[in-house]
């Protein structure tokens, strides 16, 4: 007998294993133990990492989710405050109150009706616990409440203005509304672009603490927004602590100019353990952070490693067999969760494993099943975001080329649209023409019968306009009672008599006001390009003077200017 055999066979005895049944049984135990453990082992060690990292991708998840609608929130109230700034009531009557000498009972009637739509505004938007508008010198002449309270703009907020940035403050407690606050400010410009002030408002923090309130993560899950030196400023929770008075443990351990950080354990305000991830919104500097309890993380883990023993110690009765049954229980679903991480990777969130059983793998297959259902609901929710900001990208767009009463085009897009035509009449020598037309009387009329009446009057003549016209043509409200019109590939005998039409038709259309049938004339000053003007303020000067000189002739007629506009010009009556 070879030595080794025979030390092999001197060990065996002492282990009372001399017999083929005992050795059999061992070998049976020991071949079915040691995979059995050092497989438990390694899919523990998996377990561990694999719910680590996907807690993180939930947390990241989380404040990327929240980040997004703190961000179309934040957009959303930028875009409101410009409408409401770009509005006639805001701009034309804080103008009204800065002229150097207005009229009393004028400056009041627009303080009177700055102050009246600000309240409207106010009850109908509830993020907007204050509104106010305040001059170039940083007086508020407005207000929503009624009184003034504390109010604390940025330094440099008339620069941000002029350039046309929304000015964005700190957060802070107003005393007064007994609320934390945002202060937001757009700028106020007149009809010439001239600064006039800025329209600011105090957003109070209820949607913001709705968003975070609508993502769970679980019994200790926690979502917080927080400044840009840690100061808590919202939480999801009543039981944490008082927004501004303490700052987040996360910003202890990284620099708060981080945008993100994937993970971090840290303890919480409790003392208690979490796992928190952080990510910031560049435009204020806030942050979000979304964090979990570690115990509860972990639970899950200490109950796979108990069953696993429990599966060892089955495995140790069953011997061989049940050992390959449950090692195949095991591996498929781990392939199956691979490849549909693979794909994944690559793109494919169609993918939707099996859950076949109601183990620590089935539930790892649901939430795997789950995860690749959140990040295909947040790719959509994405698109429908970015359809939203397109469709309201086309209506600031509209609004910002018409005139908000008449309906009319504004003055800078008729002048920019007049450079074109005129460019292009140029090069390729073909006429066009251009219309100044005034309203006979209209201040007699609007002092008469009021401002609304006025305003009704205004987009009658527009629709006039819109309905004598091609839809070639320019029509634009030129400011006051005051319109503009330009007609492509039209000389001055065509607009001559385009204009007579017109004027015709507004004469004997049949106003009415008060129950009173009131006749309305327009003069109308008529120019032509090349004959009298060769760019487009020669030519608005030609038409203006024709217009004055049919003002200057009794009103009521058209006006071919001439190059010389002497009193010798073409009158029509």
């Amino acid at each position: 007998m070879v030595s080794w055999e025979q030390s092999l066979s001197n060990v065996l005895h002492l282990l009372r294993l001399d017999s083929i049944k005992r050795k059999i049984l061992v070998f049976s135990l020991l071949a079915t133990l040691i995979p059995s453990l050092s497989m438990s082992w390694f899919y523990s060690l998996y377990a561990n990492q694999f719910l680590t990292e996907k807690v993180a991708e939930e947390l990241r998840n989380v404040t990327a989710q929240n980040l997004r609608e703190l961000d179309l929130w934040l957009k959303e109230r930028t875009y409101e405050m410009r409408v409401f700034s770009s509005s006639y009531e805001v701009s034309e009557n804080l103008e009204k109150t800065t002229r150097a000498d207005p009229a009393q009972g004028s400056k009041s009637l627009a303080l009177r009706r700055l102050n009246d739509y600000l309240k409207s505004v106010r009850e109908k938007f509830s993020d907007y616990e204050e509104l106010l508008v305040i001059d170039t010198k940083a007086q508020v002449i407005a207000t929503s409440t009624g009184q003034v309270s504390a109010l604390s703009l940025p330094s440099d907020w008339q620069k941000r203005a002029k350039a046309d940035i929304p000015i964005l403050g700190e957060a802070y407690r107003d005393e007064a509304l007994h609320k934390i606050v945002i202060l937001i400010a757009v700028p106020i410009k007149a009809q010439d672009s001239r600064f006039l002030g800025v329209l600011a408002a105090k957003l109070n923090f209820q949607t913001i603490e709705e968003i975070l309130n609508r993502s769970p993560l679980g019994k200790t899950g926690q979502n917080y927004l927080i400044a840009k030196d840690g100061t808590v400023l919202a939480v999801s929770r009543s039981s944490s602590p008082e927004p501004l008075t303490v700052k987040h443990p996360f910003t202890t351990a990284h620099p708060p100019s981080e945008l993100e950080i994937a993970s971090l354990e840290y303890p919480d305000f409790n003392g208690r353990e979490v796992i928190g991830a952080l990510r910031r919104l560049s435009e204020l500097g806030w942050g979000v952070v979304a964090q979990i309890g570690k115990e509860e993380v972990y639970a899950q883990t200490a109950r796979i490693r108990t069953l696993i023993l429990t599966i060892c110690l089955g495995l140790l009765l069953a011997i061989g067999l049940t050992a390959y049954l449950l090692g195949l229980t095991i591996v498929r679903p781990l392939d199956r969760l691979t490849n549909g991480a693979a794909k994944v990777a690559t793109g494919d969130l169609e993918v939707q494993l099996p859950v076949v059983s109601r183990s620590e793998v089935g539930y790892l297959t649901e939430a795997f099943n789950d995860m690749v259902a959140r990040l295909r609901w947040g790719r959509e929710e994405l698109a429908t975001i970015n359809k939203t900001l397109t469709e309201k990208n086309k209506e600031l767009q509209t609004l910002s080329i018409t005139d908000s009463l008449t309906g009319l085009y504004n003055r800078k897009h008729f002048m920019e649209a007049l450079a074109t035509e005129v460019a292009r009449a140029k090069r390729h020598k073909h006429p066009c023409s251009v219309m100044m037309i005034d309203i006979d009387h209209f201040k007699k009329y609007n002092d008469t019968f009021g401002h609304q009446a006025g305003d009704d009057l205004l987009k009658k003549i527009g629709g006039i306009f819109t309905e004598s016209l091609r839809s070639i043509d320019y029509a634009a409200r030129y400011g006051g009672d005051e319109f503009i019109v330009l007609l492509p590939e039209v000389g001055s005998g065509g607009v001559f008599e385009v204009a007579q039409r017109i004027r015709e038709r507004v004469d004997t259309e049949a106003l009415s006001s008060d129950a009173k049938v009131v006749a309305i004339t327009i003069s109308v000053g008529v120019a032509a390009f090349p004959e009298h003007g060769e760019n487009p303020e020669t030519l608005i000067a030609s038409a203006d003077g024709a217009l004055y000189h049919a003002k200057r002739s009794g009103r009521n007629r058209v006006v071919l200017a001439t190059s010389n506009l002497q009193p010798d010009i073409e009158v029509a009556k």
